[in-house]
């Protein structure tokens, strides 16, 4: 190795150089007597070798040392500290045997206080390092690598200087040399070839040792380089770089795991390995893989950590550390073997980076993957669950896709239809074709119909519906088309046709049947209560007549009243009844003061429940309460709930009406009655037209249609109905409205319902009254009604005509007007004299049998005084002829009267 070194040759050559100088010298001194002034070159060019040779010896020593101290930091041994401080100590001997060869010359002497300066400072550096021990001697004590380059360096670049001077120096000594030579006598042919020749060959082993010096500087640069690659490898916080020794214990703890993993240096150097923060599981699972792959047990600790990187074999794997607080993260680790000079393992390194942003990554790929998946097979289900055939084309209409219902409609196969034109399942290939290309012109074409065939022969007829798709760049890509098969429907239309026309005259027919069945209603209430108002009419005549019936011809006039006015009250019923099953009933909806209709319907019920001794408690309402319904027909359904609850209660019991509110908005009136109650059975039939619940054999009387009336209307108002009941403890009935908001009133009425009739002296005549009436019972009723009273004169005409003419001529002071006169009709009649000034101011008072609600309005509005209807209220008549006379005697255009109907 010695005889490769140019160092070594360089050497060498510079002795037999100095030996052969030395004998030209010694003959030149001798010759030339100047054997003194040589001496000097000679001792100065020693020294000048000698300093060379101490400084490539430092250089040596200082990477001795830093190699030793590496080796001492990897594998703790304590022979690699024995070796690093003799070649520290050698250092030294080194540079004091400069120090000694530099006293003849002041520059030599500075630079060796600077090199032994340098070398102070490196070497305070690598014994600051592990340079105890612990306790037990056998281990250093922890600590972080400091490589100390910038002193390193300083003593390489001083040792360099060193050298770069001594060469100057050699240099120029050689120059006084050969100047030296050239005066000496060139007589010593011999020697001057030696010197020659060994000249020379110090020429060519000066290049040689200057390639040497080179690549020793490219050397010390990649050493330099490396370990300034090293520092920030272990220094960056971007890797956790754990370095072990071969039993795994932690020997390094880099800034990156410090920061990734919450875990200081000194907590896990030399404490514990790689093992104890990573997932426990995992790692048996790894060694179970590991077994398995080698067939080898395992342990699942550390050596499943690194079995595969102790063989030689590149290892990255993915792993959970675990924090120091606890928490978990992936990370992605590397490991790597470390090995001595002669290839023996010395401990590993482990390079993790922190795995979890490309974990989220991927599971957010994951899940968006699986949306898309999801999505493609969702939008596949919703093409194969059409019920209608689906396709799509290119350009030319050839055909690029279909659903399942497109291959039963062809009888093809997918494959057989994917790829042919469009036209070649249909009847018309032209028509269908063109169908394709009007899609194209316009965009989107509908119910466009074609009759598909099918591979068997079967023929469907389609509509289609087809507009043209695009990509994300609107570039035209083809037509999208579905085909509904559209012969039941076309079926259905035929016979949704004929069932049309068969509805159009079955709705005519059912119309023609409902007028008729109405103008029989009215009819046939009309035409009873005709005779029945004259029943009724001379019956109350007969009961208040002079002289005073006989007892027996009271009771028989009492039934002919209860008869007539149940009678009446039957015709009331079903009137009312069909008019609302026909739906022609109407209401007017409106807030309805309670308490105001209460108090009416207790001056009805009071006098029925007297007579019958039941004792009748109606609470008092608040003036402010108002529900929303038609008044006229709230006071029907509670006079009906309450003349049950009197007719069917027991002798001396109770009946009570109250409110309560149930709910927001609602109002609930329950009447409750002490009567004998209802079975389940019976309260499951209670609201079944004409059923009486087994009462049919009792003496009271009834239709049982009032319930059923009564449920409806309470319907119609927006209302509920219910009942509670139990057999012997008597029944509950209630209904629920909507509460209404109280209104604004322009002005507040009097509680006075009806005028008083006029006071008249006996015998003096003041007033006069048209009866314009065709049934002579009738004109007759009336006339005796009015003969009782002496100021009265009646007046009569048989129609229309005749009345006017007598309106006319004599000015009566009321006019009595019925409404169904042959010829000319009431409404007529009573629009005509409105429309003379001389009949226009007198009050005509409606007298008719038509007494349906919708009757009574229409009336009213035409512009009739009062409406009365037939069978005659005596009472009631009366009240309407006083205030129309009262009306007429004051001269007032207009008054506000009581109106309202029998119920």
């Amino acid at each position: 190795m010695a005889l490769k070194n140019p160092v070594f040759i360089e050497r060498l050559l510079l002795t037999g150089f100095a030996l052969t100088l030395g004998v030209l010298l010694l003959f030149s001194a001798i010759a030339l007597n100047l054997v003194k002034p040589f001496g000097q070159p000679v001792l100065s060019a020693d020294h000048t070798r000698q300093v060379m040779e101490s400084l490539q010896n430092v250089s040596h020593l200082i990477t001795r040392a830093e190699s030793s101290q590496l080796g001492y930091l990897l594998t703790g041994e304590k022979k690699f500290i024995t070796d690093r401080d003799t070649a520290l100590a050698s250092t030294y001997q080194v540079i004091e045997a400069v120090a000694v060869l530099a006293r003849d010359n002041e520059q030599r002497q500075v630079l060796v206080q600077r090199l032994k300066n340098a070398v102070d400072t490196r070497t305070g550096i690598l014994q600051k390092a592990p340079a105890t021990f612990d306790s037990e001697g056998l281990r250093p004590t922890p600590g972080k690598i400091d490589t100390g380059h910038s002193a390193t360096q300083a003593v390489l670049a001083l040792v360099q200087e060193g050298q770069d001077s001594e060469n100057l120096l050699l240099a120029s000594r050689k120059q006084n040399e050969k100047d030296q030579l050239n005066i000496i006598l060139g007589g010593i042919l011999l020697l001057l070839g030696v010197l020659a020749f060994l000249t020379l060959h110090l020429h060519r082993t000066g290049q040689s040792r200057k390639r040497y010096e080179e690549r020793a500087l490219t050397a010390r640069g990649e050493i330099l380089r490396t370990g300034a690659l090293q520092e920030a490898i272990f220094s960056s916080a971007n890797f956790s770089s754990i370095a072990t020794d071969a039993k795994g214990v932690i020997q390094i703890f880099n800034v990156g795991a410090e920061r990734m993993l919450g875990y200081k240096a000194e907590d896990v150097v030399n404490k514990i390995t790689p093992a104890s923060i990573s997932d426990a599981q995992e790692l048996v699972v790894r060694a179970s893989a590991l077994s398995f792959e080698a067939g080898t047990p395992i342990t699942p600790g550390f050596e499943a950590l690194v079995f595969k990187a102790s063989r030689g074999i590149e290892d990255i794997y993915e792993l959970t550390y675990i924090r120091s607080d606890g928490s978990r993260f992936p990370a992605i680790v590397s490991v790597t073997a470390l090995r001595d000079t002669q290839e023996k393992i010395i401990g590993y390194l482990l390079i993790g980076t922190d795995n979890t942003a490309r974990k989220q990554v991927e599971a957010e790929q994951a899940v968006l993957d699986q949306r898309l998946r999801d999505q493609q097979f969702y939008t596949r289900s919703l093409i194969e669950s059409n019920i209608d055939a689906l396709m799509t084309t290119d350009l030319r209409g050839i055909i690029s896709d279909v659903n399942q219902q497109m291959e039963v409609l062809t009888g093809c196969s997918r494959d057989e239809l994917i790829g042919a034109p469009f036209k070649n399942f249909f009847t018309d290939p032209i028509r269908a074709q063109a169908g394709i290309d009007r899609v194209m012109r316009e965009g989107k074409v509908t119910n466009y119909e074609l009759t598909a065939q099918a591979r068997t022969g079967v023929e469907t007829l389609v509509s289609y519906n087809a507009s043209t798709f695009h990509d994300r760049d609107r570039k035209l890509l083809g037509v999208f088309a579905a085909a509904r098969d559209i012969t039941e429907r076309q079926e259905f239309e035929h016979r949704l046709e004929r069932n049309n026309l068969e509805l159009e005259a079955a709705t005519a027919a059912a119309e023609k049947a409902n007028r008729a069945k109405s103008e029989f209603l009215s009819s046939m209430s009309h035409e009873l209560r005709t005779p029945l108002n004259a029943i009724l009419g001379f019956a109350q005549l007969l009961e208040s007549g002079v002289p005073t019936p006989t007892p027996t011809q009271k009771g028989n006039i009492a039934q002919i009243l209860s008869g007539g006015w149940y009678l009446l009250d039957l015709i009331n019923e079903i009137l009312d009844l069909a008019l609302i099953e026909s739906g022609r009933l109407t209401l007017s909806t409106e807030p309805v003061a309670l308490q105001s209709v209460l108090n009416e319907c207790r001056a009805m019920i009071e006098p029925q429940a007297q007579k019958r001794n039941i004792s009748l408690a109606l609470a008092e309402q608040s003036s402010s309460l108002y529900v929303l319904a038609d008044r006229t027909r709230l006071k029907q359904v509670l006079i009906n709930l309450l003349f049950n609850a009197v007719k069917y209660n027991r002798e001396g019991g109770s009946v009570a009406l109250e409110c309560t509110a149930p709910g927001a908005g609602r109002l609930r009136v329950s009447v409750r009655d002490t009567g004998e109650g209802l079975s389940a059975e019976q309260v499951a039939q209670l609201f079944q037209p004409f059923n009486r619940l087994g009462k049919e054999t009792t003496a009271e009387e009834g239709t049982g249609i009032g319930l059923v009336v009564t449920k409806r209307l309470v319907e119609l108002m927006g209302g509920s109905i219910g009942l509670e009941s139990r057999l012997g403890q008597g029944s509950t009935f209630w209904i629920e409205l909507k509460l209404a908001e109280t209104p604004d009133l322009p002005y507040t009425l009097t509680d006075k319902t009806a005028p008083d009739l006029l006071q008249v002296t006996d015998g003096a005549l003041r007033y006069t009254l048209l009866y314009i009436e065709d049934n002579p019972a009738n004109l007759s009723l009336v006339k005796q009604i009015i003969e009782r009273h002496g100021d009265l004169r009646l007046l009569t005409a048989a129609d229309a005509h005749l009345g006017i003419a007598h309106a006319r001529a004599h000015l009566p002071t009321v006019i009595l007007m019925d409404i169904n006169l042959p010829g000319m009709g009431g409404l007529e009649a009573m629009q005509e004299l409105q429309a003379d000034p001389l009949t226009a101011h007198i009050p005509i008072i409606a007298v008719s049998a038509n007494a349906a609600p919708g009757d009574i309005e229409r009336g009213l509005e035409a512009g009739f005084f009062d409406y009365v209807t037939k069978p005659i209220r005596v009472e009631r008549f009366m009240q309407s002829v006083s205030a129309a006379l009262a009306h007429a005697a004051s001269g007032q255009n207009s008054v506000v009267v009581a109106r309202h109907q029998d119920v």
